[in-house]
């Protein structure tokens, strides 16, 4: 038994592997089973309150990577962590959409954001191990990663998105058109059964709800195609890549319900994401032109942080104005 934990799995111990996911089955156990065993709407106070028990979390897990691993793991770590949370903001205002288009009351929408994290811990676990396999055997897939997120951070900084028109979604489409859909939301339940208009009988529909949690999952796979990338770019590990993405995701699904109550008041970040990406890109260049083998852990840290606390800042002071005409 000793032989098969010590055994490795992608170049880290089958037991730190085993540690987290049993750390993560024990959190989404204790969220669904205890704090959410009845549907209930969150509130702001509450959300904040989990947020900072999944932060704490996060970051107390780069303890252990320091302890097991070393320390520049665990620098690569908080920064992939810090990376992947501030990126997953922007799923924020994209499930605030869906959530809005499919009509979802609030006290539903943990069960949907709930659902929904069990399937980005399955989707973003074959994503980072298709990249890990691609980056062991073909290491220039690296800079094409790094011109990736160069290109996405400049395109994003000097392009206006456009409105989502979740009606025109191929998707939604496709399954309107193929399954059979309730109407309105009915109940927290994603399959209901009701007579069938020709024949009377009994037959499952599929309900909004279901709807909401498949355009989320969707959503996220699109997420993925940046933040995966960026946090290779931070490190080739893919258990660092690996537990940094599904930590930050974790504690994300608890903040939504506060920040969805002030997304406006953070309308300049997406201009600091675009920078960030196009640092994290630029990152792998400069270690070559440098004669690095690799960027600086710590480096690299303190201008995400610089980054980003420049950000929030730049966000906070141009709406202030919002906040005192509000009140």
């Amino acid at each position: 038994m000793d032989a098969f934990f010590l055994a490795e799995f992608l170049g880290t111990p089958l037991w730190l592997w085993s540690a987290f996911l049993a750390l993560v089955v024990a959190l989404l156990a204790f969220d669904l089973g205890i704090l959410n065993r009845d549907d209930h709407e969150i509130g702001v106070a509450e959300s904040l309150k989990l947020s900072a028990l999944y932060i704490a979390i996060g970051v107390g897990f780069s303890g252990l990577v320091w302890y097991t691993i070393g320390a520049v793991p665990a620098t690569e770590y908080l920064t992939a962590f810090v990376v992947e949370k501030t990126l997953a903001l922007d799923n924020v205002f994209v499930i605030a959409l869906i959530f809005s288009f499919f009509a979802v009351p609030r006290k539903y929408q943990h069960r949907v954001l709930f659902w929904g994290i069990l399937g980005v811990i399955v989707l973003r676990g074959i994503m980072i191990g298709l990249g890990a396999t691609l980056v062991s055997q073909y290491g220039w897939v690296l800079y094409i990663f790094a011109a990736f997120l160069i290109f996405t951070g400049l395109k994003m900084l000097f392009t206006t998105e456009k409105e989502m028109d979740l009606s025109q979604n191929p998707i939604l489409r496709f399954m309107r058109r193929r399954f059979r859909v309730t109407d309105e939301i009915e109940s927290h339940d994603f399959f209901v059964k009701k007579p069938d208009p020709r024949t009377g009988k009994l037959v499952r529909y599929m309900t909004p709800l279901f709807l909401a949690l498949v355009i989320v999952e969707f959503a996220d796979v699109v997420f993925a195609v940046d933040s995966v990338p960026a946090v290779f770019a931070i490190t080739t590990d893919p258990y660092i890549v690996y537990t940094s993405n599904i930590f930050a995701i974790l504690g994300l699904r608890a903040l939504y319900f506060a920040l969805a109550a002030v997304l406006h008041r953070f309308h300049y970040l997406k201009q600091a994401l675009a920078v960030l990406l196009v640092f994290i890109g630029s990152k792998i260049f400069v270690a070559d032109l440098m004669g690095w083998e690799k960027f600086p852990a710590m480096w690299s840290l303190a201008v995400t942080f610089t980054i980003l606390a420049a950000g929030i800042a730049y966000s906070l002071w141009r709406t202030r104005r919002d906040v005192a005409e509000a009140h």
